[in-house]
């Protein structure tokens, strides 16, 4: 199983400074490089200072020039929100000046709220449309010359320019719906499924779809698939307090975003009272810790050799959750230091 990195820049008030969040953020993902982490995923948000990222391809170009080895995911470009020949040009930019690094993940979006401010009178839910139409248009502009006649764009014929240095551009698909998870494998493209705060069960579930969908398309599949969690290790009962307090905060305020109950204020949006979430199947404290890839170094390899036993390809360390800064670099630092060597013991003992 490989580890992945997915990090934002984030701020949960407006006394935080942004050039600490900009430094902070390059120095979690410099560390991930440094231990050997696979890929390093940028995400795509408007208008919301708890996710900072207008430009996954500018965030992940800055990535580029700081970092050796990891590779550079888009995870995930809202496809309704492109036009085809521009987000082409932009992913094969990224390709071009980091040496073929580029992994390219396209999705459906989350937040009516973003939808209603980027794409007025799109539902979230139709959203899946736009990606399934664009996907293909990228990649034959990747190819060259092409003139499209579809749903939603219509172009005459043009071409990306620049051209990926890659001659296949890894894609990863954002699945949770069966339809997403049967598009994914006809199309043989990579599977990053996300199951929120939901218990391992609901990873089972993503994986029942995953084996369906390959049934439907007679038993092949060639594809990986990555599943992401928040993430935060830790080894004293105050950084366990902080881990449980910043989750719970975060969970507030995309709870609000999720369901459109609450104001985004300067881009910040309102966070429902802690006191307030309690007995909430959400925020539970002892669900938190059980389901999310909470705990100390063992409690955490533990919990993830049922995601391998599972058949996860990759898990995806989810960083950003307003936790402390400080603590964030601990918890990345002791899943480097205390985690990761026993899968990669696994691993030599499997090539011996």
């Amino acid at each position: 199983m490989k580890f992945h990195l997915a990090i934002n820049l984030e701020r949960m008030n407006d006394k935080t400074d942004m050039k600490e969040v900009r430094d902070h953020t390059l120095e979690m993902v410099k560390m991930a490089d440094a231990a050997g982490f696979e890929i390093a995923w940028a995400a795509e948000h408007h208008a919301l200072e708890m996710t900072i990222a207008p430009n996954p391809f500018q965030i992940l170009g800055w990535w580029a020039e700081h970092t050796e080895t990891i590779r550079l995911g888009v995870g995930v470009v809202n496809a309704a929100y492109w036009h085809p020949i521009n987000l082409a040009g932009e992913a094969a930019f990224l390709d071009l000046i980091s040496d073929g690094r580029l992994e390219f993940g396209i999705g459906s979006g989350a937040y009516q709220r973003e939808f209603d401010r980027m794409k007025p009178g799109l539902d979230q839910r139709d959203s899946w449309r736009y990606m399934q139409e664009a996907l293909p248009v990228v990649q034959k502009l990747w190819e060259g010359d092409y003139a499209h006649d579809g749903e939603f764009w219509n172009f005459p014929t043009a071409t990306s320019c620049p051209k990926p240095v890659q001659r296949d551009v890894p894609v990863w698909v954002a699945a949770r719906a069966p339809i997403t998870f049967d598009y994914a494998v006809e199309h043989n493209c990579n599977i990053m499924s996300w199951p929120l705060t939901m218990p391992f069960s609901e990873a089972e579930t993503y994986r029942a779809r995953l084996d369906d969908a390959i049934a439907k398309n007679g038993g092949t599949y060639e594809g990986r698939w990555s599943l992401m969690r928040h993430t935060a290790v830790y080894d004293t009962e105050d950084d366990r307090a902080g881990a449980m307090s910043s989750i719970r905060g975060v969970l507030g305020q995309f709870g609000n975003l999720m369901m459109q109950n609450g104001e985004v204020r300067n881009g910040f949006p309102d966070q429902v009272p802690l006191e307030t979430l309690d007995g909430n199947a959400r925020v539970d404290p002892v669900m938190l810790e059980e389901n999310l890839m909470f705990g100390s170094p063992a409690e955490v390899t533990e919990k993830l050799r049922k995601y391998e036993e599972l058949g996860v390809d990759a898990f995806i360390y989810y960083a950003s959750m307003g936790m402390d800064m400080a603590q964030q670099k601990r918890s990345l630092q002791l899943f480097i230091d205390q985690v990761m060597p026993a899968f990669a013991e696994k691993e030599l003992a499997h090539a011996g």
